[in-house]
């Protein structure tokens, strides 16, 4: 039997992944062994027997082969986080297309050589008498602060440091003074860094409704007996789904389980993490960008040490390790911010389906609009579909009226503001109501459309909007297409086709322009850029320091002002008209939330859709809140043209230096895959075959000098890619070292 050899890593802290040692399988193991396996190895001049991991099986010996060791045993498996956590890389290697460090550095926290924080307390040393004797002394003699420490030490025998010196105001003198004199002792503990910073108060605990109850009886009954499964939670907005994960988190930390609750992005953290800390207290913590790296460190050491059961976060807090998950939550599933765009290019929904399996944990997706995947899976049976279709509060959904701005350009509107947004903000500012101004710019790419008839100028291979470039070509991002910029109309003959350009600053001053007296807030990408900057506006909003917020995609996801019962959506026809075979679905998803933020409290709700294209399925059913009737006209589109989830879908991007090098070798893999070209039109192949589409250059060709290219290969089995993905990564491994870097991504969210 010929010689096989193992890369093996002892160590799986972030700064060590990239050393690896080989060592060599024995015979008896040889059939066995596998990637991601747990193994006892001799390490060291003592050959100590450790544990490591199996990063790598290869025929190819890196090391003297007389001075090589042997793989003692595999060793036992499957009750360590880290045990699991290898697993879980191993599967995002396979899955996703990567190395297996970059999927080890994914999934580990990162070891840091951080001090531990220290904390001090101020615990006294003598009776409760003797403290109030010494407390009359001292306020006889005028010793003020030391009076004030004496006092409290008499109702408590011990005080956190921090709360002496900055609250009570004692300074380190006098603490030091009564220290020498045995009547306090200043004890020091190390402890791990707590992000939290809120005080408890206590929540007013809603009653579940009979649809809350029945979801969450439906989903403990499966779990307790031993069938953890995946379901759909989709209700509508206000409906109460954030009660709904309450329950069931309650219900399972009852169990001795600890629960995952994923958000799409940080500024949904505060006002999240506020609800279920007032909920379940200090048991609860943060994992997100916005912490430092020793605080991160800690969150994942508490987490092992079970002093904490649920961890709130964007995708990467999906990766806490928690020794005994019992559920995952994932809201707002749709957000295309739960897929990662750096390598390795995972998923958060299919790799939280895999942390759940290796762990017998339930997994809960949750939206008012759920991705097309999810339903589309719940249709097929692989999730459980449950729906809540009332507000919390009994309250209806808003009225939404839906404005054609093409009629407002031939009245002779040229104002950002149709006149009914104008009226209505009038009448909220008038009644000191709250109202949203959204400016859709999501899926921008520089598409051209005319404002006299809403023409979108689009692709005749690939069926997506075309995207200007700065030398006047319309360029299709997917198979390469590419036409001159018309002056005009091609439908209607009109001079007035362009390309959007307003942004949030702009809005901001005409709105003060047309009302003076107005309060504005707005939340960009300019105004969020600090650490605390999310919560600063949210909560000014909140406070009612405004009456109106303006803003991109981030202010319409999940956030809940009672008094706002007005939303204004600007350009719903960005994101519809961006070249991607998503926008629909996107721009419905945008306009559904957005509609959703008014009349979340006691008072009704109005929302006012501003668009070119009224008639369009998406604004139509997004107007009437009806996710059914969009999915049924989208999935036919889906079905036709083989896009996801009716197929899957291989984007491979190429990154070159040089322009001609990086073409060559898009050309080249495209060819390796071994898979047709996409036909022309009008003899266009159906979604049940693999299908190559490119190469291409990328919507953005070049960025800080790198020419950037892409192609596509569709199938409708996601194994097939996978394949095509290992054979590549093999073929990309036996060329010569060179500056071209190549990734993987499967069902890509966005075009490169």
């Amino acid at each position: 039997m010929a010689e096989l050899y193992a890369d093996i890593i002892v160590d799986i802290s972030h700064e060590k992944l990239d050393k690896s040692f080989q060592y060599r399988v024995p015979e008896r193991l040889q059939g066995t062994l596998d990637t991601g396996m747990c193994v006892t190895v001799p390490f060291g001049t003592g050959n100590k027997l450790i544990k490591g991991y199996v990063i790598g099986l290869g025929g190819d010996c890196k090391f003297d082969p007389a001075r090589m060791k042997e793989i003692h045993d595999i060793a036992e498996n499957g009750v360590d986080v880290e045990d699991k956590m290898i697993a879980l890389a191993v599967w995002i290697r396979r899955n996703y297309g990567c190395t297996m460090i970059q999927a080890l550095k994914t999934v580990l926290p990162a070891k840091q050589s951080v001090r531990k924080l220290e904390r001090k307390t101020i615990r006294r040393l003598m009776t409760r008498e003797e403290i109030l004797s010494l407390l009359g002394e001292s306020e006889r003699k005028k010793q003020t602060a030391k009076a004030r420490l004496l006092r409290e030490l008499a109702d408590q025998e011990s005080i956190p440091k921090e709360w002496v010196t900055g609250k009570l105001g004692v300074s380190a003198q006098t603490i030091s003074g009564l220290e020498k004199a045995g009547v306090i002792k200043v004890v020091s503990s190390s402890s791990f860094r707590n992000p939290v910073k809120l005080e408890r108060t206590e929540e007013n605990r809603n009653i579940l409704s009979g649809g809350q109850q029945r979801i969450v009886r439906e989903i403990m009954e499966d779990y307790d007996g031993g069938n953890p499964d995946t379901y759909l939670l989709h209700g509508i907005t206000g409906s109460g789904k954030t009660e709904v994960y309450m329950q069931l988190i309650e219900e399972m930390l009852s169990r001795g389980k600890q629960a995952i609750v994923l958000i799409p992005e940080i500024a949904l953290t505060y006002q999240t993490l506020l609800r279920f800390y007032r909920r379940f207290g200090e048991r609860v913590s943060v994992m997100n960008s916005t912490l430092s790296s020793g605080e991160k460190y800690d969150q994942c050491e508490r987490a092992k040490a079970g002093e904490i059961d649920i961890i709130i976060g964007p995708r990467s807090a999906l990766f806490t390790p928690f020794p005994q998950i019992g559920i995952i939550v994932m809201d707002e599933e749709h957000e295309g911010s739960y897929k990662s765009e750096s390598t390795p290019k995972y998923h958060t929904r299919e790799t939280a389906l895999e942390v759940a399996r290796l762990h017998g944990a339930s997994v809960v997706l949750g939206s008012a609009t759920p991705s097309m995947e999810a339903y589309y899976r719940s249709e097929m049976g692989e999730y459980k579909l449950m729906t809540l279709k009332e507000r919390l509060t009994g309250g209806r959904l808003p009225a939404v009226y839906t404005v054609d701005l093409r009629q407002e350009l031939r009245e002779g509107n040229r104002s950002i503001f149709s006149r009914k947004l104008q009226e209505l903000l009038a009448d909220r500012l008038k009644k000191g109501e709250q109202s949203i101004l959204f400016l859709n710019r999501r899926g921008y790419a520089g598409f051209i459309s005319c404002r006299a008839c809403g023409q979108v100028i689009k692709c005749p291979h690939c069926d997506v909007s075309l995207s200007e470039h700065r030398n006047g070509m319309l360029v299709c991002h997917y198979c390469g297409y590419s036409q001159p910029r018309p002056a005009g109309c091609p439908k209607c003959g009109s001079k007035y086709i362009s390309g959007f350009r307003a942004g949030t600053q702009q809005i901001e001053e005409k709105l003060r322009e047309m009302f003076p007296d107005v309060r504005t807030l707005r939340m960009d990408a300019d105004t969020t850029k600090t650490k605390d900057s999310y919560e600063r506006i949210l909560s000014a909003f909140s406070n009612e320091q405004a009456d109106v917020l303006i803003g991109t995609q981030m202010i319409v996801k999940g956030h809940d002002f009672p008094k706002v019962t007005l939303v204004g959506v600007l350009a719903a026809d960005i994101s519809l008209s961006a070249g991607d075979y998503r926008a629909g679905e996107k721009t419905f998803q945008l306009l559904t939330q957005a509609v959703g933020r008014a009349g979340r409290g006691t008072l009704p709700g109005e929302a006012v859709i501003q668009t070119y294209q009224p008639d369009h399925y998406a604004v139509v059913n997004a107007a009437r809140q009806d996710y059914e009737s969009f999915y049924s006209e989208e999935i036919l589109y889906r079905e036709m043209l083989g896009y996801p989830p009716a197929a899957h879908m291989l984007a491979v991007q190429i990154f070159s230096k040089e322009e001609e090098r990086g073409k060559e070798l898009a050309e080249r893999l495209a060819v390796e895959t071994g898979v047709g070209g996409m036909p022309r039109q009008g003899s266009r192949r159906t979604g049940a075959e693999t299908v190559l589409i490119g190469p291409a250059p990328a919507s953005i060709g070049r960025i800080n000098d790198i020419f950037r290219f892409v192609f596509y290969v569709k199938s409708p089995e996601y194994d097939k890619l996978i394949q095509i993905k290992d054979i590549l990564e093999q073929k990309i491994q036996k060329m010569p070292p060179s500056n071209e870097t190549v990734q993987f991504d499967f069902d890509p969210i966005n075009t490169l």
